[in-house]
């Protein structure tokens, strides 16, 4: 049971139609403007993979311009990392990168969880 997208060439919206089975040619109409001028779109899919090939998958390149001793530099990878992965990291992740970005190091690896300054 199929579910395909079209454009209205009336109202240029985007339509999706459901059809009982992939024989069945259902006429198509746009419930926005009730025209039957659609053109059929190619629908938007996912790809699911693994975590491995998600991180095969990642340039060596990401960590050249990463400097360990600075806490600016370090949250500016971690940013671009969770982009890359798509994951929810929760709270906690977003608060110790806001920290990062204003120069502190993160609890444990200044003994104190002082700033990269002191």
């Amino acid at each position: 049971m199929p579910i395909y997208e079209y454009r209205c060439n009336g109202c240029r919206r985007t339509v999706s139609v459901f059809q009982r089975s992939m024989a069945a040619q259902a006429a198509a109409r746009c419930p926005h403007c009730g025209g039957t001028d659609l053109t059929r779109l190619l629908s938007r899919f996912a790809v699911v993979r693994s975590q491995d090939d998600v991180l095969d998958s990642l340039d060596a390149d990401i960590f050249a311009d990463v400097d360990e001793d600075d806490p600016k530099s370090v949250a500016a990878w971690a940013k671009r990392m969770r982009g890359r992965l798509g994951d929810d990291l929760g709270p906690e992740f977003d608060e110790t990168i806001e920290r990062m970005e204003a120069g502190e190091l993160p609890d444990g690896d200044a003994g104190d969880g002082g700033t990269a300054e002191e």
